[in-house]
């Protein structure tokens, strides 16, 4: 039977409740499995898992009950490896990475932002900043709307300074809110977005943290801001450039 993996810990860890309990239907149960100085808490993999609320749930239960005793990388809801012997396998092969990542993460937890544009807003601020839109809106109001190229024309070089705008919001957000944090993990790009990026934060540092992101929201109110934490640092199970974290992966793949 294939084995679904939670996420790893040091085989120091404090033992897990033995009625501890994972995804499926009927729940399986949770186990440890020990590589060295490394260990997975895993459990039997249901077949044909799906992205259903009560399985997710089950996840972050596991790793929220990992987490309470120490630090745990976490690996993303879905990630499935062949056997028992694949993950230990996998611990034994990367040992040092995992190690290394574990005493990078202690006491530390991920927060997600997301940000988008107030659309009234981010068009009023535009249409002040820019002498050449104001004048071209005028100039068609007095034309009784303009032609249909001058509507164009105009409509063009306002989605043009929208986007420029989103681009400078951005990089303005994530400068104010780097310093708050221990390391930085740009999310993948989507549409409605101008900034989705997760912060690894001292756990004890949360609430000055959470302070500068007020701070950002009153000094930026053509902007929505949606905060998500404190999560698992699910970002940072691997190192990026600069010690600034990829996507995570391990035994089974932990992408989303």
């Amino acid at each position: 039977m294939s084995t679904y993996v939670y996420g790893i810990t040091a085989s120091s860890h404090p033992a897990l409740p033995e009625d501890l309990t994972g995804v499926g239907d009927p729940p399986r149960p949770v186990r440890v499995l020990t590589e060295g100085d490394l260990a997975a808490v895993v459990s039997d993999a249901p077949e044909g898992l799906r992205p259903k609320r009560k399985d997710l749930l089950a996840h972050q239960s596991v790793l929220a009950e990992a987490g309470a005793a120490g630090p745990v990388l976490p690996m993303r809801f879905g990630s499935v490896a062949p056997d028992d012997d694949t993950v230990t396998g996998v611990l034994a092969e990367r040992a040092e990475h995992y190690k290394e990542r574990l005493r990078a993460l202690e006491g530390k937890v991920e927060y997600n932002v997301k940000a988008t544009h107030q659309e009234e807003a981010v068009l009023h601020r535009v249409m002040s900043e820019n002498s050449e839109i104001r004048a071209m809106t005028e100039a068609n109001r007095q034309a009784g709307g303009g032609s249909y190229e001058q509507r164009l024309r105009l409509g063009e070089m306002v989605v043009a300074a929208v986007k420029a705008r989103e681009a400078e919001d951005a990089a303005e957000l994530q400068s104010a809110l780097e310093p708050a944090a221990a390391a930085v993990s740009a999310g993948p790009e989507s549409t409605g977005w101008l900034l989705n990026v997760s912060f690894l934060v001292e756990r004890d540092s949360a609430e000055s943290f959470l302070a500068e992101v007020e701070q950002v929201r009153k000094s930026h109110p053509h902007i929505e801001l949606r905060v998500n934490g404190p999560l698992p640092p699910y970002s940072f199970v691997e190192p990026g450039p600069a010690e600034h974290a990829g996507s995570s992966a391990g035994p089974g793949s932990a992408q989303e």
